[in-house]
């Protein structure tokens, strides 16, 4: 089964890498917008002008960009062979996913923030582990060991989680690690620390449920009729290990309508239509800088100074949110601005720095 789970892993990556080659050969058509049009104070020309060289493949391979104002769509373009249909990776977007379904169970008093997180096996006597609460793992500042490297000489929790000895159970190798700094004192990004909240979701959700059908079908059920439902996501699909948990880390599928939908929800705090689908308070949590980095919310970056910053402080709105995923996955949302703004493809990382200036601009763009 390991052998499977590294063949699969490495199949991703290998297709990510030909298609990110393959792209700077083809000619980008000079339009293929879905959607253009005027929004107030920006003509439909500017928005072009704005999202034509996301497009360039100096940036890597757009795949799909959708601009909504206002909760409307003003622009929406795909490269070839994509369209309004397709499933795009979400990579670490998947985490403020995570983050948006633990605050549904916040807001249904399931969970509490500030109480020691919901994981029995941190409640042995004598385990340190059991003064991490839920909203220290929220923030990535555990304390535990989770070393966060994709390819690297140096030993991957990562790696070892997703393809390795970790991949049955994935929640349970991420907090079967030890403590090393204090709960709450240092930043850590980690794709870990989201499937220990991923883990502590699911337990919610399925309670007593045995059986890794069992957990999947009571998420599946759970989700569609708290959140994929009520937002109406058509492509949502998220992968789960063999234990039956989402992969809430890195693993989600969505069309890029689906993820405007889920900036949406942020960007309104929690509203979808006239239905609100989690708590006006959770998004004071949720938004709000964290001590230990103030680039980073609660499962989602903010457009602060740091010295761990993946958005672009400086060069748009302080109030500017957003997801971001490996090789250059973009869901931002400025509510000051109404505007929700989805960028999916794949960016090399040498490329990234210029693919961050150009989002940038496109939120420059607007009043």
């Amino acid at each position: 089964m390991k052998i499977k789970m590294l063949c699969r892993w490495l199949g991703v990556l290998t297709s990510v890498a030909l298609v990110a080659g393959a792209s700077a050969s083809q000619d980008v058509p000079a339009s293929r917008y879905a959607v253009l049009k005027d929004s107030d104070g920006v003509s439909a020309l500017a928005l072009r002008e704005a999202i034509d060289p996301l497009f360039d493949p100096a940036l890597g391979e757009t795949r799909a960009v959708i601009v909504m104002r206002g909760g409307s769509i003003v622009a929406e373009r795909y490269a070839p062979g994509f369209g309004p249909q397709s499933r795009l990776h979400s990579w670490s977007i998947a985490k403020t996913v995570t983050g948006l379904l633990v605050g549904i169970l916040v807001s249904d008093g399931r969970l509490a923030l500030d109480d020691p997180a919901p994981v029995p096996a941190w409640h042995q006597p004598g385990d340190p582990r059991a003064q991490i609460t839920l909203r220290q793992l929220l923030q990535m500042r555990s304390g535990l060991q989770h070393r966060e490297y994709w390819i690297s000489p140096e030993p991957s929790d990562l790696v070892d989680m997703m393809v390795g000895e970790g991949a049955r159970d994935q929640a349970a190798f991420a907090r079967s690690k030890p403590l090393v700094q204090k709960p709450g004192s240092t930043f850590g990004y980690s794709t870990a620390t989201s499937m220990i909240l991923s883990g502590i979701v699911t337990d919610q959700i399925a309670g007593a449920v045995q059986g890794a059908q069992a957990r999947r079908d009571a998420t599946a059920r759970f989700l569609a009729a708290r959140f994929t439902g009520p937002l109406g996501l058509t492509g949502f699909m998220p992968e789960y290990d063999e234990a039956g948990t989402f992969e809430g880390g890195a693993m989600m599928h969505m069309t890029a309508r689906d993820y405007a939908r889920v900036g949406e929800l942020i960007r309104l705090r929690g509203k979808a239509g006239e239905r609100r689908l989690v708590s006006d308070q959770w998004f004071d949590v949720m938004l709000a800088p964290s001590p230990a980095n103030p680039a980073y919310g609660a499962h989602i970056w903010t457009n602060r100074a740091s010295d761990h910053s993946a958005l672009f402080p400086g060069q748009a709105l302080p109030s500017v949110v957003g997801a971001v995923g490996h090789r250059g996955q973009y869901m931002l949302v400025s509510p000051q601005q109404g505007l929700t703004i989805v960028r999916l493809g794949v960016t090399r990382d040498e490329q990234m720095g210029a693919l961050a200036n150009a989002m940038a601009r496109l939120v420059r763009r607007f009043p």
